[in-house]
C-alpha cells in the first residue's frame, strides 16, 4: 500500500495527505499498519531529495525521468526503509522491493531493483543497522550527502 501511495503521490501529482487519505478511507488497516504507512510514505516523501541523489548515483545509465514510475517508486521506498528505519531488517526490503517490481513492474524491473539495491548495499555500511539485525547495511544519509557534495 505504500508503494501505491507513492505511486499515486508521483504520478497522480496528489499530495501526500490526500494520497495517504484516499488510501486510509479505502481500505481496513490496523493502527500498527496505519503508523507504518504513514512514516514511510511521509518519510519517503520528506527526503526524497537524498533519496533520488543517491538513486541518481547508484543507477548508471539512467535518470529519474527515464525510469518507469513503477521502479523508481519502489526504489524510493526500499532506499527510505534502507537509510532511515532501523526496524526493517535489509532483507525484507530487498525481497519485498523485488516482488513489488516483478509483481508490478516489466519483465526486468525485479532485476533491476535488485541490482541496485545490492549496490548500495555492498557500497555503504549504517553500524546502527548492522548491529541492530546482525545484517550488513547500506550508507547513512551523511554520508551520501558527503559524496555528492564531493563530487
Amino acid at each position: 500500500m505504500a508503494f501505491q501511495t507513492l505511486f499515486q503521490i508521483d504520478v497522480g501529482r496528489n499530495t501526500p495527505e490526500a494520497a495517504l487519505k484516499y488510501a486510509l478511507d479505502n481500505n481496513d488497516l490496523p493502527e500498527k499498519s496505519v503508523a507504518f504507512l504513514e512514516d514511510v510514505v511521509l518519510g519517503t516523501c520528506r527526503h526524497v531529495k537524498e533519496i533520488d541523489e543517491l538513486l541518481g548515483q547508484f543507477a548508471e545509465g539512467w535518470t529519474l525521468d527515464r525510469m518507469g514510475a513503477t521502479d523508481r517508486n519502489i526504489l524510493r521506498m526500499a532506499i527510505y526503509e534502507l537509510v532511515y528505519r532501523e526496524d526493517v531488517p535489509i532483507s525484507v526490503t530487498v525481497n519485498e522491493a523485488v516482488e513489488l517490481a516483478k509483481t508490478y513492474g516489466d519483465d526486468e524491473s525485479g532485476k533491476f531493483v535488485n541490482g541496485i539495491l545490492g549496490n548500495i548495499i555492498r557500497q555503504f555500511t549504517l553500524p546502527a543497522k548492522a548491529e541492530s539485525n546482525g545484517e550488513e547495511s547500506p550508507l547513512p544519509v551523511e554520508s551520501v550527502q558527503e559524496e555528492t557534495e564531493h563530487e
